[in-house]
């Protein structure tokens, strides 16, 4: 029975065949045309940062993948996918427990009390934020009051001296600097540009023209939508005074310092251990029962925050206001330009259109003639087929018959056409 069913069994390959084609297959993508190993690495890979660092103002280049990064800065993995350069998502700035996300155009960071972690990248207004933080935070520890030249060469800061403000807010002053000037410089480049051809367009109706108007009017639209995303999303931080409030970091900070601190006391008196647990733990040495403690107090620390005074708080949020609305006011003048030259663009179409008819009324009129003056020639030949009918007639004895015949034509076709005009002109000019 053996022998039978040995034949009918295919060979064993051999273990260095199976093994290679095992590996052929492990390695066959699923989907023909998509690396999906590729992009998961692309995803999950390790990416360079621009650290710099609050206390000193220096800056350094570190490469750090995305879950260290959720560790160090106690972020959500959706929050880190706002700065991923593989994703395109509007302006966001958002107000975390120990960390300010921002993404405003070419700038993405992270923001905390210590330090401003950029997304690496080659881009020159990425290079400003850096020098320019660089420089008002050495303004800072120098003790000189901030009044320079700003990203763009414009007014320099929006409020106060450098020790005015938090750290976390002369980071954000920066971003929102640099994306306001970022947009506003893209602004003025349009005007420059759609200004001119909007007049030569109304002097000179072409293709070529009609084309150029349109690429504007796109691009217009495209810079009109950041714009206004940019300005919806500073005015919705300044009508929450809670994600207002969550942006202090370097407050809460000091306050979770001062409740370990008050912790570590009691634990002192306690137990007689001369351990100090007030210094905070960095989250990505901390184990996850530690950080679960950290979160369970923050109800503790927030019932500590709201013991503060009443006129104390609103002042804090009134500073962090004051600082949201002096760049809502510049983002709110670039929507401005670009809400004027998109009424002009508008006009400019209207006065196209009305052109456009006046054109196509004068090709109305001119058939309307032409149609009347043809009318009139076929009277002369609806005369010719009368007299050519096959009759005999007493006028075609008479040698001036044709004479008076041609005359008599004419001044009925003279008359008929006056009519039309008359007609024509009168319906024009009143009302109907």
């Amino acid at each position: 029975m053996a022998d039978l069913k040995d034949p009918l069994l295919p060979p064993k390959a051999t273990t260095a065949t199976s093994t290679s084609s095992s590996t052929a297959n492990h390695r066959r993508p699923l989907f023909h045309g998509v690396d999906l190993l590729n992009l998961k690495k692309r995803g999950q890979g390790v990416r360079s940062w621009i650290r710099v660092d609050a206390a000193t103002g220096q800056s350094q280049v570190m490469e750090v993948d995305k879950f260290t990064m959720m560790r160090r800065c106690d972020l959500p993995a959706r929050d880190l996918r706002l700065l991923d350069p593989l994703f395109v998502y509007p302006s966001t700035i958002l107000g975390r427990e120990k960390a300010i996300v921002v993404n405003l155009e070419q700038i993405r960071c992270i923001i905390t009390a210590d330090e401003v972690l950029l997304l690496n990248s080659l881009d020159g207004y990425v290079l400003q934020y850096v020098v320019e933080l660089q420089r008002r935070l050495v303004a800072a520890n120098s003790g000189d009051v901030f009044a320079g030249g700003g990203l763009g060469g414009g007014g320099g800061g929006a409020v106060g001296g450098p020790d005015y403000l938090p750290f976390e807010f002369r980071a954000l002053e920066v971003a929102l600097e640099a994306a306001c000037t970022f947009l506003d410089a893209q602004a003025a480049e349009l005007e420059i540009e759609a200004y001119p051809l909007l007049d030569e367009l109304t002097s000179k109706i072409s293709t070529l023209n009609l084309e150029r108007v349109r690429r504007s009017k796109s691009r217009l639209v495209a810079l009109t939508r950041r714009v206004q995303k940019v300005r919806d999303e500073i005015e919705q931080l300044m009508d929450d005074d809670g994600d207002m409030a969550e942006m202090y970091l370097t407050e809460k900070k000091r306050r979770m310092e001062a409740f370990y601190g008050d912790q570590s006391l009691q634990g002192y008196s306690s137990t007689g251990a001369g351990i100090s647990v007030s210094a905070p733990v960095s989250p990505v040495s901390s184990p996850p029962e530690s950080r679960r403690l950290e979160k369970t107090l923050s109800f503790a620390r927030s019932r500590h925050s709201s013991m503060k005074s009443s006129d104390s708080t609103t002042e804090n949020i009134e500073e962090l206001e004051m600082l949201l609305e002096a760049y809502f006011v510049v983002i709110d003048s670039t929507l401005n330009k670009l809400t004027s030259l998109k009424e002009y663009i508008d006009d400019t179409e209207d006065f196209i259109n009305i052109q456009l008819d006046n054109v196509r009324n004068q090709l109305i009129q001119f058939e309307l003639i032409l149609t009347t003056a043809t009318f009139v020639v076929t009277i002369f030949s609806v005369v010719a087929g009368i007299f050519g009918m096959n009759f005999e007639i007493a006028l075609f004895d008479n040698a001036s018959a044709f004479q008076w015949v041609l005359i008599i034509t004419g001044v009925c076709g003279i008359i008929i056409f006056c009519c039309f005009l008359f007609y024509f002109k009168y319906r024009r000019l009143m009302p109907l």
